[in-house]
């Protein structure tokens, strides 16, 4: 896909115009409300929920929160991906599109680059590792792409790209760790500033900020004009995404800097996933993740290019990690109660409002009795009823095969899978 110093520089300007390239492509994806989770957000936790934490025996934090959410689960393909793949198909020459794309995927980007290469008629090689969810890898084939599988390792997904690219010619389109990737993701960040700004417009009691107070428009801060110093109606006070490769959260960073709006990035921390936020402490970029969290989207390291922008504290402010246990029950609650199909990695974010105290101490000392509208990026959706039931079952044996634990082989894996 050409070297990524060759690409658009990662700001806000660039995403825009990455949008006015793939909008037709593209679903503009709903930003819902919830009363009923904006309410548990603003209540305080239980002092039980807080043992073994470093706020045991404090008074949990009581914020105000007004949740939003980006729900990328109704995107094409039914997650985020398809942003950046068509953004990446878009800045091929002719000749590159000509001979086909390829990539190693779990699911979520296969899916995306095959939709963009069948949408511009060209050929697209999909490396799939076997312990890629059957649900993934038919979705993948439907779409037109060939599928070739590898092991789980880096290095041997890695092996399998450079002959197919070897054989073929076909140009490589990474699924997070490049520019042209990052400013696709970003769009959704445009998309949910302007949702929001009418939403509230047409219903101001939906923010958590006075109804005087109503922000005109975020793009006031594009053109070197500062934000608004306070707290504002219709304006984002943060945003939180998940985080696996950094595509997506980079790309919304990217998005929003310059805005006033804080951005957060969440991981589960199951067998070391939260390798972002463990990074951030050390320093340093970890270039190795082997989890089987069941928010299998988000089980691969940060990508180099991913990590300039995560570990700049102007555009990332922070990382959240939350437990299996948590993603499980804001799954729960997102189905039930917001009649929302979402898969295990789509809830990391809204499971940091809801649970992690550190992020809930920071609304309440930043945001004061007024408190903070916070954008949630539910990433997607792709999962399916026996697998989630698999979850939620009680007394019965998991099927591993459907949450992508165990390969079509039977073979038990743990390694970074691209999603």
């Amino acid at each position: 896909m050409g070297e990524p110093s060759s690409s658009p520089v990662l700001d806000r300007s660039n995403v825009e115009t990455a949008h006015g390239r793939i909008k037709q492509h593209i679903h503009r994806t709903p930003v819902l409300t919830s009363r009923t989770l904006s309410e548990l957000a603003s209540t305080p936790q239980h002092a039980a929920a807080l043992v073994g934490t470093p706020y045991e025996g404090k008074k949990p934090a009581q914020p105000r929160i007004q949740l939003f959410f980006k729900c990328e689960n109704y995107q094409k393909i039914g997650a985020f991906k398809s942003r950046g793949a068509f953004h990446a198909l878009s800045r091929l020459a002719p000749d590159q599109l000509a001979k086909g794309v390829v990539t190693h995927s779990s699911g979520n980007h296969a899916q995306a680059l095959a939709l963009a290469a069948r949408t511009h008629g060209i050929k697209a090689y999909i490396v799939m590792p076997t312990i890629s969810t059957p649900s993934k890898i038919a979705a993948t084939k439907g779409y037109g792409a060939e599928v070739i599988f590898s092991g789980s390792t880096s290095q041997e997904r890695e092996a399998v790209v450079e002959d197919v690219m070897k054989k073929t010619g076909a140009t490589l389109v990474p699924p997070y760790d490049h520019p042209n990737i990052i400013l696709g993701q970003g769009t959704m960040a445009l998309e949910l500033e302007e949702q929001v700004q009418g939403l509230v417009k047409d219903d101001p009691s939906l923010s958590v900020h006075k109804e005087s107070n109503i922000h005109p428009s975020s793009h006031t801060a594009i053109n070197g004009s500062k934000p608004p110093r306070e707290p504002s109606a219709g304006h984002l006070d943060a945003v939180i995404a998940p985080l696996g490769g950094g595509g997506m959260l980079s790309g919304v960073a990217t998005a929003l800097n310059g805005t006033g709006t804080r951005v957060y990035g969440a991981e589960p921390s199951f067998e070391g996933a939260d390798d972002g936020r463990r990074g951030l402490e050390a320093n340093e970029r970890i270039t190795t993740v082997k989890t089987l969290t069941i928010a299998d989207g988000l089980r691969t390291p940060v990508g180099k290019i991913n990590w300039t922008v995560i570990s700049d504290k102007s555009k990332v402010k922070g990382v959240f990690a939350v437990s299996e246990e948590q993603i499980l029950s804001v799954m729960k609650l997102v189905i039930e109660r917001m009649k929302v199909f979402v898969e295990p990695s789509a809830v990391v974010g809204l499971a940091v409002c809801l649970y992690d105290e550190g992020f809930r101490k920071i609304v309440e000392e930043e945001g004061g009795k007024e408190g903070w509208d916070v954008g949630i990026i539910f990433s997607g959706g792709n999962t399916t009823l026996e697998a989630i039931s698999k979850l939620f079952a009680t007394g019965e044996e998991r099927a591993e095969r459907a949450e992508a634990k165990v390969g079509k082989d039977g073979e038990r894996v743990a390694e970074n899978v691209a999603g």
